[in-house]
């Protein structure tokens, strides 16, 4: 549910998008509407740096019970928003639950799986964020009425689109934030974080429930040998040391890249991107649920392949693909090809996506950190993460002005070939080994 949730409220925004701006008159400000799209992000970056802080000292469960009571405040909040600063107010508010949830439910999941299934429970984690993408592009679809062709900006203003329905659009993620807020208090608090505070019967009890008595005893020696139960292990001057630093430089690199492979801004500015193909603003919500469908298969691709093929074909897969499908692209923006080729395109690049770097990278930031430091290190790696989100997202509406859509991706095919070349040279395989034993490769202990 914190999956889903964080796919809803992230994306809900791009099919409410050309109603809200007419509502607050900004659709003529670049500046203002790429705040409007980007200020949740800067919400996710207090909250991913908060959750993995708090959630040292007060466990993964209550903090993502924080998560899922603010989800449901935004939701309300939002669509009640009748001025342009509550409205951004609202969306930071949402986009600290954002990152709170994004930093802690795969790290939950990940202390909670066994090791020859975690990667494909991790997955998960990114099947329901997909879930929820294609959720709020179908209630977005479903809720605007038809606009014809020849609406002008002030008639869709005055249309019911204008003054109701994009409410509504963020009005239904309060139902799945209520459903959350219930079932949160239902699960244990993490096997691992107990050990780490020395609660080694709860810990114990918890980990029974998950494999039995004898995967209880085997995974606690493991546990108890790798953690001394001191708390300034979690701190982040620990992390910034020199045995953590190759884990960190990598951890970071690979959350900046899920972002700035550029994919998440055909989610965010699909209106714009599709404009570009020469389509309407009723094919353009059809289509942005197409994309969905396709973001939800594929990412089923990734979650029967990750613990088969491994972490890192699948990133090298990502990254080699995306900067091969930008390139096409943007060629054809440049010679304005129109119509259902670019669709296809598109789908492609974020079927590419949907099957490597988008579940995996959550995948693998669950597993490289060590547990003593595992939850300041998936803030650390949270937060940039949210860092590239976010100047991925503000950027994007200033570059595609000055470069047009088909300048956009040369560079994005750019930066995902400079991605493929460090991940070819640093990243290890993960696949089938338990998170103690990943510290002993990873952690430089000389």
């Amino acid at each position: 549910m914190g999956g889903l949730l964080f796919g809803y409220d992230w994306v809900v925004i791009g099919g409410a998008k050309p109603f809200y701006e007419q509502f607050y008159h900004i659709a003529d400000t670049p500046f203002l509407q790429g705040w409007a799209m980007s200020i949740a992000l800067l919400g996710c970056l207090i909250g991913a740096v908060s959750a993995g802080i708090l959630a040292d000292r007060y466990g993964r469960k209550r903090l993502l019970i924080l998560a899922a009571a603010i989800f449901l405040l935004s939701a309300y909040w939002t669509g009640m928003a009748d001025t342009f600063t509550s409205f951004l107010l609202a969306r930071f508010v949402g986009g600290i639950a954002i990152g709170i949830a994004s930093d802690l439910s795969p790290m939950y999941i990940a202390e909670v799986s066994p090791a020859k299934i975690r990667g494909k429970l991790v997955s998960l984690n990114q099947l329901t964020i997909v879930v929820g993408i294609l959720g709020a592009q179908i209630v977005n679809w479903l809720i605007a009425e038809k606009v014809p062709v020849e609406f002008t900006p002030e008639q869709i203003l005055h249309s019911w689109n204008g003054q109701w329905g994009w409410r509504w659009m963020f009005w239904a993620e309060a139902f799945p934030a209520a459903v959350f807020l219930l079932m949160v208090f239902f699960i244990p608090e993490s096997p691992r974080w107990l050990g780490m505070k020395g609660k080694i019967g709860e810990a114990t009890s918890v980990l029974s429930r998950i494999g039995g008595a004898v995967y209880a005893k085997q995974e606690m020696s493991l546990l108890q040998q790798n953690l001394s139960g001191g708390e300034g292990h979690g701190k982040m001057k620990v992390l910034l040391s020199k045995p953590f630093r190759k884990v960190l430089v990598i951890g970071l690199f690979i959350a900046v890249f899920q972002q700035w492979c550029g994919t998440n801004v055909i989610f965010n500015y699909a209106q714009e991107i599709f404009q570009s193909a020469g389509f309407a603003l009723d094919d353009i919500l059809f289509n942005i649920v197409v994309t969905g469908i396709a973001n939800l298969v594929f990412t089923f691709v990734a979650i029967f392949t990750v613990d088969k093929l491994g972490r890192r074909a699948l990133m090298l897969l990502g990254a080699g693909g995306l900067s091969g499908i930008y390139l096409i692209l943007g060629t054809c923006y440049f010679f304005e090809v129109s119509g259902w080729f670019m669709v296809a395109l598109v789908v492609l690049a974020i079927g590419c996506y949907a099957m490597s770097l988008g579940p995996v990278t959550w995948v693998l930031l669950s597993e490289i950190f060590p547990n003593a430091v595992r939850g300041v290190a998936m803030a650390t790696a949270t937060f940039a993460l949210w860092v590239g989100c976010f100047t991925l997202t503000y950027t994007f509406p200033i570059m595609n002005s000055w470069l047009g859509s088909s300048g956009s991706f040369w560079i994005y095919s750019f930066i995902c070939a400079a991605g493929f070349l460090f991940l070819y040279r640093n990243l290890p395989e993960t696949k089938n080994r338990s998170l103690e034993e990943l510290e002993e490769e990873l952690i430089d202990n000389k």
